[in-house]
């Protein structure tokens, strides 16, 4: 067999296994009974903001989700799903969390712009971070100076920082949610959270002038609520 047909079967075989791959979409999500292989869809994509819809004249809220450090994304699936409403433009903001939050935030910020200039009847920002991604959503508010209304959620999320984090990335704990900004603090009870249980103190207690603390419960549907439940917890108490 020659170079040149070597070449095509691989390109062939390329080409086949990239079109069997589905988009991440609430659509597969609704058909898909498989929440690892739709999670593994949303890790799929490129750093950037994705829609998870198509965009409609009746949206009125973008709703973004932030996923924390080394997601696998099965734990967005349901809770994006759930907050699929008619007014919702849902989406998720896939970033670098291997390294400090400052450069996503900046990239959110300029994202978010351009999805207000494409979609003129856009007029509130929903952002819904886990773990480390909460981390990333409550730095954010911080540099919110739009008169556009922002709801943002920390769930599960270690706002205290760690050291690295706070030394490395300069990392500060916001003192206080600005005007246009209503913050939630959504923690997980540390004992029943695989992420926080080890550690000697609990990262989410923190003091931020106006924000709404909210303590989640044991269980959830018959589960322990630990780390991961925590977001489904929350899609179901706003939705």
């Amino acid at each position: 067999m020659n170079f040149n047909k070597i070449t095509f079967l691989i390109s062939l075989c390329l080409f086949v296994s990239c079109s069997e791959q589905k988009v991440a979409s609430l659509n597969n999500f609704a058909a898909d009974d498989d929440v690892f292989k739709s999670g593994k869809s949303l890790i799929a994509f490129s750093y950037g903001l994705h829609d998870l819809e198509q965009a409609t004249l009746d949206q009125q809220t973008l709703l973004i989700g932030v996923h924390g450090s080394n997601s696998r994304g099965y734990e967005w699936v349901y809770p994006l799903s759930a907050l699929n409403k008619e007014a919702n433009l849902v989406s998720f903001f896939r970033w670098n969390d291997d390294a400090c939050p400052a450069p996503s935030i900046t990239s959110l910020n300029k994202l978010i712009d351009t999805k207000f200039a494409e979609n003129p009847n856009l007029e509130k920002v929903v952002l819904l971070g886990h773990s480390y991604g909460g981390l990333l959503v409550a730095a954010f508010t911080d540099k919110w100076d739009k008169e556009i209304p922002l709801e943002a959620h920390a769930i599960a999320a270690p706002l205290k920082g760690m050291g690295a984090l706070n030394n490395v990335c300069d990392y500060q704990i916001p003192v206080s949610i600005g005007p246009e900004t209503t913050f939630y603090e959504w923690r997980t009870i540390k004992e029943l959270d695989g992420a926080f249980r080890d550690l000697s103190f609990d990262p989410q207690e923190v003091e931020i002038e106006n924000s709404r603390v909210i303590r989640l419960p044991e269980t959830y549907k018959g589960n322990k609520l630990g780390h991961n439940w925590s977001i489904s917890w929350v899609a179901d108490e706003i939705k």
